[in-house]
């Protein structure tokens, strides 16, 4: 087993992320005074028939690690050999995992604004996939709710709802109605449905005689205390413990797997999250992350508002993926919104049989430039509505009273005003194989900058072969190798956006440029829907090269100084470079002709040098 005792002995780990569909594995080991991912394997997942046995898939990946490094990870029991010694053996292996469906969970609360939405932030942050919120106010009669609590069959409910010493009436009514429904878990029939509890203390023994007989019922403190304050670690720590208790050991193969790792097995999005988090933290600065897989896109997000320690969000888009749910991307987007990206007239029939195509087809990859472009289109459409679903999560507490202006008295929901903020973002990271696996950096860079509009100055990079869970988890075990492996091996930058937010009366000039490059100082001014590309690399140990720039926009532009300032300041470069988007914010094609727009569209991708031969379509 792992030494934790002392973080430092640690030189060499092995680590696996078991998907739905592919096992990952990485060894990671200490050299010349740091650490840096030596190989990398992969096999199928064998969580399903004929194998039923999830350690196959890892054994088949930790195999393929050994045949590359040339090191004995495994003895003759199939067991990981621990401590490391010379070329055998690894000094800790840990896992995540999605298999199997990853973790499935309904969120119950009293008020949909509030308890409800505390908790469904405290199960999304524990890397769970919502199923439903059911609340006293969702205008769904009580046989309705029951109904669909039956019919979901979740890993377990998280049950919430009112502050501390408040009324019991409400919660109780809520833990009435999951007894009435007997619910039965997902995985396994011969136990029963884990259900936590963390509402208003006064109300647990009303709930503990309610539930106690029907369902394995755990108590953690209340997700709301006070209104004022939310605590959602207990609720999801006891999510992450219940989730390898009883989710985990109903899946094949897992109990042996558990008796392997030397920290517990964590669900794949959460250990993303924990990535995303842990960087923020070190760095003190504000970050978002997006996974956008082939069935759902999910968002992480690091703001501060108000100079805070870090607000951490994160949310699931179930129906937005890149090929089991991309037909839910189209219908949601519309195809007025996908074909904006497009710089040439498509047949509607033929766009909606690809569609159909890629979803019943969901590993096929695009054969022609038309159908890559019409790809990242979606992509971009996915990103956008993702992000735009996360930001309306993001919030400040609801239900707080909160000093208003009479402006802010005109304006909606001003009690529950996101904190995402794109102004003050300081790294925007993608992942997924649309973003991971673009043949060029450039379309990734594209994707990202489309999908969400950064504003300001914005660092961007994707991850390289998707190594965020395990680095992820490993930030419990040995946070200096997450950090350093993620910093040097998993992060490829990409470079920066420089985007001015502000619209003007007449379009003209929207910023002028100094930027002292490396090659040479250049200087000039970013004309209203412009976009340019300087280069700027990368140092020899892959990090990025900087340069000092002056940048002063237009007086109806702003770069994060208020409108009209100069900013002096550095810029980051990448593999891509320094873009420079003069589209402003927000952004809007719909005042151009169909000629105008193609138009643009082609200067954008011949100046970023996104694909080849654009103008002959």
């Amino acid at each position: 087993m792992a030494r934790f005792d002392n973080p430092e002995d640690i030189k060499v780990i092995v680590a696996t992320d078991c998907g739905s569909t592919t096992t990952k594995a990485i060894l990671i080991e200490y050299h010349n005074g740091e650490y840096r991912l030596m190989h990398r394997g992969e096999a199928p997942t064998t969580v399903e028939a004929p194998f039923e046995d999830v350690t196959m898939g890892v054994l088949n990946a930790v195999g393929e690690l050994e045949e590359l490094s040339g090191r004995t990870l495994l003895g003759k029991d199939n067991r990981f050999i621990s401590p490391s010694n010379g070329d055998t053996g690894t000094d800790v292996y840990i896992s995540t995992s999605s298999a199997g469906g990853g973790l499935q969970m309904m969120v119950a609360g009293v008020v949909r604004s509030m308890t409800a939405e505390s908790a469904e932030r405290a199960a999304l942050g524990a890397g769970a996939i919502v199923m439903d919120v059911i609340a006293s106010n969702d205008k769904r009669l009580p046989h309705q709710q029951i109904e669909r609590i039956r019919h979901l069959r979740p890993d377990m409910i998280l049950l919430s709802g009112g502050i501390d010493g408040g009324t019991r009436t409400h919660v109780v009514e809520i833990a009435e109605l999951v007894s009435a429904a007997d619910p039965r878990p997902r995985l396994g029939s011969s136990y029963k449905l884990p259900i936590i509890y963390a509402g208003n203390v006064d109300a647990r023994k009303n709930v503990e005689e309610t539930l106690s007989d029907k369902v394995d019922l755990r108590m953690v403190d209340n997700l709301r205390p006070i209104l004022e304050r939310e605590n959602l670690a207990p609720a999801r720590e006891e999510i992450h413990e219940l989730f390898m208790e009883h989710v985990m050991a109903q899946a094949p193969g897992y109990k042996k797997l558990m008796s392997w790792t030397d920290a517990p097995i964590m669900p794949t999005p959460g250990a993303v999250g924990l990535i995303i988090k842990t960087i923020a933290d070190q760095y003190n600065i504000e970050a978002v992350g997006v996974d956008i897989g082939g069935a759902t896109t999910d968002v992480f997000s690091v703001f501060r508002p108000d100079g805070s320690t870090g607000e951490f969000n994160r949310t699931v888009s179930a129906n937005l993926g890149m090929s089991y749910s991309v037909s839910n991307v189209f219908a949601e987007a519309t195809l007025p919104m996908v074909m904006r990206w497009v710089p040439f007239i498509m047949d509607e029939r033929d766009l909606r049989n690809r569609v159909k195509n890629k979803m019943i087809r969901p590993t096929t990859i695009p054969q022609s430039l038309e159908e890559l472009v019409f790809e990242q289109a979606i992509a971009k459409e996915a990103l956008r509505l993702a992000f735009v679903q996360h930001k309306s999560f993001a919030t400040v507490l609801k239900g707080v009273q909160q000093q208003r202006t009479i402006a802010d008295a005109f304006e909606q929901s001003a009690s529950g005003q996101t904190i995402v903020n794109m102004m003050s973002l300081d790294m925007l990271i993608g992942s997924g194989g649309v973003l991971s696996h673009a043949p060029r950096r450039q379309q990734a860079a594209l994707m990202l900058i489309d999908g969400f509009m950064p504003e300001g100055i914005t660092r961007l990079a994707v991850d390289s072969i998707f190594m965020m869970p395990q680095l992820g988890v490993l930030t419990e075990v040995q946070a200096k190798a997450a950090t350093e492996v993620f910093e040097k091996d998993c992060l490829i930058h990409l470079g920066c956006c420089v985007a001015p937010s502000g619209t003007a009366k007449k379009p003209g000039t929207v910023m002028k440029y100094r930027i002292d490059l490396p090659t040479g100082t250049v200087s000039g001014t970013l004309n209203h829907l412009e976009m340019k590309l300087f280069p700027l690399g990368l140092d020899e140990n892959g990090l990025p090269l900087k340069a000092k720039a002056v940048l002063e926009p237009e007086r109806s532009y702003d770069l994060g100084a208020g409108k009209g300032n100069t900013v002096n300041c550095e810029l980051h470069g990448g593999v891509v470079g320094i873009i420079l988007d003069g589209r402003e914010r927000p952004f809007n094609l719909s005042t151009l002709t169909e000629k105008e727009r193609v138009n643009n569209l082609k200067n954008w991708m011949n100046e970023l040098n996104i694909y080849s031969g654009i103008d002959k379509l």
